[in-house]
């Protein structure tokens, strides 16, 4: 269930740098070289967000899939165990 819930975050997060960067260009009173910087610099923050985010997701994901390994030979020893009792 926490899955779906991650992929609108970074997506209400993206929504919200733009709409920022927007209304940074509408409200600021700097010139056009500044604005550029600026928003260039709040996109690479943005960006560097998004991928440090994936890494933790995916790095999540991973110890995930090595619990769920661990599990199943577990319960498959436990099962060939009590096969060879029976048998």
């Amino acid at each position: 269930m926490r899955e779906n819930s991650e992929p609108s975050v970074v997506a209400t997060f993206l929504v919200g740098v733009g709409v920022g960067a927007i209304v940074g260009l509408l409200l600021a009173p700097k010139s056009g070289k500044e604005i550029r910087k600026l928003v260039s610099r709040k996109a690479e923050r943005g960006a560097d967000y998004v991928s440090s985010k994936s890494k933790e997701w995916r790095d999540q994901a991973e110890d995930l899939v090595e619990k769920g390994f661990k599990t199943a030979e577990k319960l498959a020893e436990r099962g060939k165990s009590i096969a060879d009792r029976i048998a």
